[in-house]
C-alpha cells in the first residue's frame, strides 16, 4: 500500500481552502487507481447555504473531489508535479450519477481507475462511498495543460 498524507497531497494539487477536498490518500498504484478520502465537517463553508436546516455536500463538489483524486493520480503515473507553466485541468465528465446524500460527519471515499491515456487525455472510472453505500458515480477526463494556453 502507498500512502500520501495531506503534505505531499497539496504538492500535487494546486487547490487551498476551501478548494482542497482532499485531506489523505490510503492507496494507490501508478497508471492503475488510487483510493482517497475527505473528512466532510460541519464547518464547510458550502453548508452555510447548502442547505443551512439539512445540510447536504453538493454533487458538483463530491465530483470535484473525485477530479482531484483523478489529477493526483495522472501526475504520479507521469511522475511529475504541477508547475509554474502547468495544470491539471477537468476537461469532461459522463454518466454522472448520484445515489446517497453525503452529510456532515461522513467520511468520502474516493476511488478511481485509470481507463485509459492518449494524447494526453487521461480517462477515469471514478466512484464516491459513504462506508460501504455508493454516493456517486461518473466517468471523468482530465488532462495537463500549460497555462499560457
Amino acid at each position: 500500500m502507498k500512502e500520501l498524507n495531506i503534505y505531499e497531497v497539496m504538492k500535487f494539487l494546486p487547490h487551498r481552502y476551501p478548494f482542497l477536498l482532499i485531506d489523505r490518500v490510503v492507496d494507490y498504484k501508478d497508471n492503475d487507481y488510487l483510493h482517497a478520502y475527505k473528512n466532510v465537517s460541519m464547518n464547510e463553508p458550502f453548508f452555510q447555504g447548502h442547505f443551512p436546516e439539512y445540510p447536504v455536500m453538493p454533487g458538483v463538489l463530491i465530483l470535484e473531489a473525485l477530479a482531484q483524486a483523478t489529477g493526483i493520480l495522472a501526475f504520479q503515473s507521469m511522475e511529475q508535479k504541477p508547475g509554474e507553466d502547468n495544470l491539471y485541468l477537468f476537461v469532461g465528465i459522463d454518466n454522472a450519477r448520484f445515489k446517497k446524500q453525503v452529510v456532515p460527519g461522513d467520511q468520502l471515499h474516493l476511488k478511481v481507475k485509470l481507463l485509459k491515456e492518449k494524447r494526453g487525455i487521461w480517462k477515469f472510472e471514478a466512484e464516491a462511498y459513504v462506508d460501504d453505500q455508493l454516493a456517486a458515480s461518473a466517468t471523468l477526463m482530465g488532462a495537463a495543460r500549460d497555462k499560457n494556453q
